[in-house]
């Protein structure tokens, strides 16, 4: 090895050795070394030790301002052991010793930073680990590519493995017409590449002549496939302008080397994208299932919580997620629930079970879970999933089923008792009233006030039958459907209702804004709401008020019947449409009147619904289509 000795400076004249003698020991040395004073001022160089130094060397200059104070001078006649330095070209290794007030440095790089072609590639590398989508990773090859071939023009294509139909084209420069979505390919660089899978050569060309340029004016197509697997992800092209003069077969080995590291990342982008759509798509179908759908892990926390799970029990996913999911459940049905989670995650088997939760509104809610693990890619069991339907209209339609076949044969029954029972008593009714008005008028007070307690419980007796006898038969009304204006409806059933009012002192109001065209049963209607109102009255105390109200809500007339009474204790709330159910006091009503304000309200393809608040009033909701909808 040679070296350029280079003369820097001698800035103590005194100490100044002979040129002659200086050049003569540089060129004898074949490392790269140096000359100083005995204070470490720089007096020669070799030509290698300033590129070591990376141009930071300059006459006088101290030793310790090139490496740092922490280098150690050696004494005289005497040796330093090598220390270690971090300059801009890198980390080298320096020994010092001295002699005759001379210091001699002798430099070896021990870790010299990589040239420019595998530091593109080294930074390349790093850039394509942290990239998530397709787009991000054609940007960064883009970017290291115009660094590894300055001056040229570059291709960027990417295929999707499957159909090798192009997902992303990237160019430097303008391509030729009719060539951006035809990717070929050279023979001899696909046998090299591992290619597996077979190439259909309609969508991917092969050939062993040399390739077609892509860019107007470029010459030496240099191209690499994209390979990973045994699959073509695509292909790497550059192509040199003319006046570009560049070592061909160097740069194509690069482009080998670039292609090796793309394909790999390729892959594994797709492979992302494809585990995220997954992964996003088995998200929303639980996200959106008409099911109830809770996940936990091993410590039977919460990590998957869908919406009807949200709606049901009122809790938001930042409340319930990574807390224990058997607090969602009541006190009494947790250790009963710990048990069969610890079965399937210790046995691996699915469970099953009902049970009653209370949901968001306070209201019973009876729910049918189903129990399996979640495995893991190993089939090691991570977790469980917890499936669930809500069963309360289900459970609340056998009850009414069951309901209705109890009664089946109560009102077949009723009907014939109510005929026995009317005829006699509407004879009893008959002769009270005479002989009432009779003694009366005889002035017999005392036997007059036993005919008139004789007449108000045949009449009771007589309005119960009727009721037996509407109940039993609910369709038996003369009135057939016809057009119908519900306003006017409301307002006869309002006026028959205002002795009821007065007599109980309440407020009666009507609130129509203008014609509600429906059909209708005209008189069984009016019952309906002659009914509520009446119902409305007895449980308002005097002084209150009571206000019926209609409207049209899209395809239907909505009629509210809204008073300021003391309202339905909740336990009640659910069973007031229950025949025979009442909350009046025992004698003053047979339980039958809202059974069959129901059952006509649906015979109209209606539906009936109520709220209330105890000590604030109770309000009927009926909704009717209207005419025609």
């Amino acid at each position: 090895m040679t070296s350029e000795a280079r003369n820097v400076s001698a800035p103590r004249k005194e100490r100044a050795l002979a040129p002659d003698l200086v050049l003569a020991w540089l060129e004898g040395l074949e490392l790269p070394s140096a000359l100083c004073d005995d204070r470490g001022h720089l007096l020669a160089t070799t030509g290698s030790f300033e590129a070591l130094c990376g141009g930071a060397v300059r006459p006088g200059i101290a030793l310790r301002e090139l490496f740092g104070d922490a280098l150690p001078l050696p004494k005289e006649n005497g040796d330093t052991e090598s220390h270690e330095v971090d300059i801009a070209g890198g980390r080298l290794q320096l020994r010092l010793r001295q002699r005759n007030g001379v210091i001699t440095v002798v430099a070896r790089a021990i870790d010299a930073r990589p040239e420019p072609a595998a530091a593109a590639l080294l930074e390349l590398s790093r850039s394509m680990l942290s990239v998530t989508s397709e787009e991000m990773l054609v940007a960064a090859v883009s970017r290291g590519m115009k660094r590894l071939f300055p001056g040229a023009r570059y291709c960027v294509r990417l295929t999707d493995p499957e159909t090798l139909e192009l997902s992303s084209v990237y160019s430097e420069g303008r391509l030729k017409p009719d060539v951006r979505e035809v990717l070929v390919l050279k023979r001899s660089a696909l046998e090299k590449s591992g290619l597996t899978v077979p190439l259909d050569p309609e969508r991917v060309p092969v050939v062993d002549s040399p390739l077609p340029t892509l860019f107007e004016g470029t010459h030496s197509p240099l191209s690499a496939p994209l390979v990973a697997n045994g699959q073509l992800f695509g292909a790497l092209r550059v192509e040199s302008p003319a006046g570009r003069g560049v070592d061909l077969e160097a740069e194509h080995a690069l482009l080998l080397q670039l292609a090796n590291q793309v394909a790999v990342a390729v892959r594994n982008v797709k492979l992302i994208e494809e585990l995220t759509l997954t992964r996003n798509y088995l998200a929303e179908l639980l996200e959106g299932a008409n099911a109830l759908i809770v996940v936990t892990d091993r410590q039977l926390r919460a990590v998957r919580f869908n919406r009807a799970m949200r709606e049901i029990s009122g809790k938001s996913p930042d409340a319930v997620l990574g807390t224990p999911v058997l607090e969602l459940l009541p006190r009494s049905r947790r250790e009963a629930m710990r048990e069969l989670l610890l079965r399937v995650l210790e046995k691996g088997e699915p469970e099953h079970l009902q049970l009653e939760v209370i949901d968001a509104k306070r209201e019973p809610v009876r729910l049918n879970l189903a129990l399996s693990p979640v495995r893991n890619a190993q089939g090691e069991v991570d977790g469980v999933i917890a499936i669930g339907h809500d069963l309360t209209h289900l459970h609340r339609l056998e009850l009414r089923a069951l309901q209705n076949e109890k009664l089946a044969g109560l009102g077949q029954l009723a009907a014939s008792v109510a005929h026995e029972i009317n005829n006699p008593m509407t004879a009893v009714a008959t002769y009270a009233s005479a002989l009432y008005e009779r003694i009366r008028a005889l002035g017999a007070s005392a036997d007059a006030e036993k005919l008139k307690r004789i007449l108000e419980a045949s009449d009771r007796i007589l309005r119960f039958t009727r009721d037996l006898t509407t109940y039993s038969r609910p369709g038996s009304g003369s009135d057939a459907p016809v057009p119908a204006d519900l306003g006017e409806i409301l307002g006869t059933s309002v006026r028959f209702c205002e002795h009821v009012a007065a007599e109980a002192k309440v407020e009666l109001d009507l609130v129509v804004p203008g014609p509600l065209p429906i059909l209708a049963e005209r008189v069984r209607l009016g019952q309906v709401f002659v009914n509520l109102v009446t119902n409305a009255c007895h449980a308002t105390a005097p002084g209150g008020r009571i206000v019926v109200r209609a409207r049209i809500e899209g395809e239907e007339a909505v009629v509210e019947v809204e008073d300021s009474g003391a309202g339905i204790p909740r336990e009640a709330l659910g069973r007031i449409f229950e025949p025979f159910f009442t909350t009046k006091a025992r004698g003053e009503g047979t339980g039958l009147g809202l059974s069959i304000v129901r059952e006509i309200v649906e015979k109209h393809h209606g539906r009936i619904t109520v709220e209330s608040t105890e000590g604030q009033g109770t309000t009927f909701t009926v909704r009717l289509p209207r005419r025609g909808a």
